[in-house]
């Protein structure tokens, strides 16, 4: 019997022991493509996508690009992303796509086809997914990213403020729809090793969250190290004993030290070195 693909899970918890516990953002607004004296255009977009990569590449664990930056080109800006895809792979980089997409039936299945199906142009390793049509709803994406050995990161307990108005709610049974997304998850993920593949982006922005069960045996990815003003330091008090899992994930933070490419190097080291203190 053939073995199926490496899981996510797996290749991610590798992925951070040999190249640090860190995620950059490849997120190319106008005013970043501006500050690095690009125009904001097709060209500006593939000059600025290409620097990322190719300083980046061989360094960082994973790269989470933001699809709505590419999609605003159109087919164009969609054959920049693709192009990307393909050569942060080749330089040993995970693709983690921060497309948040959700859905119910054949539209979930064919987003999954488009993110996880392994002979998709724009296959990546994981996928950001909104459950908030139902977890249940996610369940051709779940399929699909376990046939291919993919992974999707589902919006738990995300950093901005209108989040909590949906997140922290109380379903009939007392539970908040936030920990119920959650236990989703750790049934997921049950009996995987090292690491399941069905993971939580959960704001490193938030402080305490010890009233919320995060050991879901899958990764945590925290969006709002740097620019949006959290810092490694704060990553235990966040996440408390399930910070070994954390993804930290940091874009402008990284991203403003471009062009150059020593720089970004530099910046991204940086961060990494300052995560391994947090989490020990």
């Amino acid at each position: 019997m053939t073995a199926g693909p490496e899981p996510f899970g797996a290749r991610l918890r590798r992925a951070m022991d040999e190249r640090g516990p860190l995620c950059v953002g490849i997120d190319p607004h106008a005013s970043l493509l501006a500050d690095w004296g690009l125009n904001d255009d097709v060209a500006g977009l593939a000059r600025f996508t290409r620097t990322v990569v190719e300083a980046l590449g061989e360094q960082v664990a994973v790269f989470k690009p933001q699809s709505a930056f590419f999609e605003r080109f159109g087919s164009r800006g969609i054959a920049v992303l693709e192009t990307a895809v393909e050569e942060a792979r080749e330089r040993g980089a995970l693709i983690l796509m921060d497309a948040k997409r959700g859905d119910i039936g054949s539209t979930m299945s064919a987003y999954a086809e488009a993110f996880l199906r392994k002979d998709s142009p724009l296959f990546s390793d994981a996928l950001t997914v909104s459950p908030y049509l139902g977890y249940g709803s996610l369940r051709p994406a779940v399929d699909m990213a376990r046939e291919n050995g993919a992974g999707l990161f589902v919006l738990g307990l995300t950093s901005n403020p209108e989040g909590a108005e949906v997140q922290r709610a109380v379903r009939e049974d007392g539970r908040s729809v936030a920990a119920t997304m959650l236990g989703h998850l750790a049934a997921d993920n049950a009996g995987q090793a090292p690491l399941g593949s069905f993971g939580a982006v959960v704001g490193a922005t938030l402080g305490d969250l010890s009233a919320f069960d995060l050991a879901i045996n899958g990764p945590l990815l925290a969006p709002g190290i740097g620019a949006q003003g959290a810092t490694p330091a704060d990553l235990p008090t966040v996440f408390g004993d399930t910070v070994r899992n954390v993804v930290p994930s940091v874009s402008r933070g990284v991203l403003r030290h471009g062009p150059d490419t020593a720089a970004l190097r530099a910046a991204a080291a940086r961060f990494a070195d300052e995560v391994r203190t947090a989490v020990g």
